[in-house]
This record gives structure tokens, sequence and C-alpha cells, in this order.
């Protein structure tokens, strides 16, 4: 049971890896005072989108490395009717041979990297399993079962996101130290980095990689500066472990969530679940135990999480 009340939440893009389907399970780790909600690595915005979506937070900053991704981020924020409308032609365009057409528009984009284009390639890509080469060249194929989101479809969910976030949110294309730098004691940091051993591997499913011994001094360092942060970083799906847990040196409060079936078994015919680790800052479970509105819902939820512990 979802602790968060379900309510419709749009979604910009079909993304691998977005925690859409568990933003419900994170967003009662959020004080009740939350300044500003910042995404070292947003990917597609789930959590973010989820928390503007309940009033969580008064301001948001999304950041990622991949350029490409952002620069659709600032066109989703700011000029999301021609993206729509860009969105809606390609579409069309594409009805007499996809196949062909996407191959052309993903040769363009990695010429170009024009927003319009990923956008489309998102959306017509496997599962939104994004792939880019060893040079950063976006090389993932179509799902050519499918056409992509309907354009009604994905200019609602665009409209919707831009509504939500749009004079809310800061874009940026930094690295991930740059963005917390500029965090305070009031603001919520919510980092989903690369699962570790993903970032290097032949098919390069991310843009740039993170090892986890320069992300875990960057955490010893938010630790001394008093930062409250949540963190979905290891896990396991089936028997497979993804990366090892966070040093307990680090204090940090570790639960786990049951995400469902994992979108990378559905791609290779298995069927097993992922169990996420999320783990919370000390400074963040000490603001929650003092945060009235908060420690009810707090303790309805950990009484469930530990069950998979």
């Amino acid at each position: 049971m979802k602790i968060v009340k379900t309510i419709n939440v749009p979604h910009p893009f079909p993304y691998q890896g977005s925690k859409r389907g568990i933003a419900n399970y994170i967003l009662p780790y959020f004080p009740s005072d939350v300044k500003c909600l910042i995404e070292p690595f947003c990917g597609a915005g789930a959590v973010s989108i989820a928390a503007a979506a309940h009033e969580l937070a008064e301001k948001f900053v999304l950041n990622d490395l991949n350029k490409p991704l952002m620069d659709l981020w600032s066109e989703i924020l700011d000029r999301s009717s021609v993206l729509c409308d860009e969105y809606e032609r390609q579409w069309y365009e594409q009805q007499s041979d996809p196949k062909a057409y996407f191959f052309k528009v993903r040769d363009e984009f990695n010429k170009t990297h024009n927003p319009h284009q990923l956008l489309y390639l998102l959306a017509r890509i496997v599962k939104g399993s994004v792939r880019y080469s060893s040079d950063g060249q976006f090389n993932q194929s179509a799902d050519n079962r499918r056409l992509g989101m309907k354009p009604n479809t994905m200019r609602k969910n665009i409209c919707g996101v831009s509504a939500l976030l749009g004079d809310k949110t800061t874009i940026n294309s930094v690295d991930f130290r740059q963005v917390i730098k500029n965090a305070k004691e009031n603001d919520l940091i919510y980092m989903d980095p690369p699962y570790q051993g993903t970032s290097f591997t032949r098919d390069r499913r991310y843009f740039n990689g993170l090892s986890y011994e320069e992300f875990v001094d960057t955490l010893s360092c938010m630790n001394e500066q008093n930062l409250s942060y949540i963190i979905s970083y290891d896990g396991i799906t089936g028997e497979k472990i993804h990366g090892k847990p966070l040093p307990s040196g680090l204090h940090l409060k570790h639960l786990h969530i049951n995400a469902g079936r994992s979108s990378q078994a559905t791609l290779l015919g298995g069927n097993h679940e992922t169990i996420e680790s999320l783990y919370l800052s000390p400074s963040l479970v000490c603001r929650l135990e003092n945060d009235k509105p908060a420690i009810k819902q707090l303790k309805a939820l950990e009484q469930q999480e530990f069950a998979f512990a």
C-alpha cells in the first residue's frame, strides 16, 4: 500500500531507471519545510515532478551531466508548446517508414543535439533504455513494434510538467558536486546516481560515470555541512546485487523499497523484481524526528519498509 495519496502525475518522456513507479514511497521522507528540492542526477525528474504535484517543495533544481537531456528539459519548461508541435510533426512524418525515419533522426541528433529530436528518440526506443557509444553517440535502436507516445498524450504530459515546474525550477548541466555546493540546511537533495558497474559497460547506459569512492567522499562532506539528503543507490534484482552498500561510517539510515518488476529483466525476457535501497542522511533523520507533521506518516511507512530489510 502506498502511503502518499496517489494522484495523476504527468511524466515528460520514457526513461529507464526513472523513479516514477516508486516516488510515492520516497515522498513520505520529505520534511514539511523543504525550501528547495535538488536533483543532481535528475534524468526524467520523476521525484521532483511528484513532489511538485504534492506541493512538497517551494523551488526545484534539476541537474544532469547529459547536456542534451537538460536542453530538452529547458524546452519542456520554457517552450513546451513549440516542443510539442515539433514532436507531433516528427510523429506524423515517420508514418511511411518508421524504422528508416528513426535512424535518420538519430543520425541528425548525434550531429546537432536538437532537443526536439531527442524527445522523439526517447519516445521510440525500447523501454526508454538510453544507450551511448564510447564516444558519446546515442546508439540505441527503436522499438519497431510501436510508434511512440501519441502526440495528444505527449502534449498533455509535457504541458502538465511545465505547469508544475516551469516558474519554480532552475536547470543545470554541471558536475553534481557543484549543485550540492549551493544547498542550504532547509533544502532537500534527492540523488539517484547510476548503479555501480553500469557506467562504463560496453553499451554505456549512462552519459557519464561516477566512482564509488568519490561519491562516498562527497557524502561525508555533505554530512559535515548538515545537509539533508535521500539516496537511491544500490539494490537487488532477483539474485543479482547492484553494487555494494554505502559504508556504515556515513551513519545513514538504510531502508528497502520493493520497486516491482525490473524493466531490464523485462527486456531480457525475465520476471525478476527489484528491491531498491533508500538511504537517509543523519541530518534528514534528525529533521524528521523533530517535524511533528511528518512523524506519524514516517512511522507508518517504516513499519512497511523494514519488512523488506
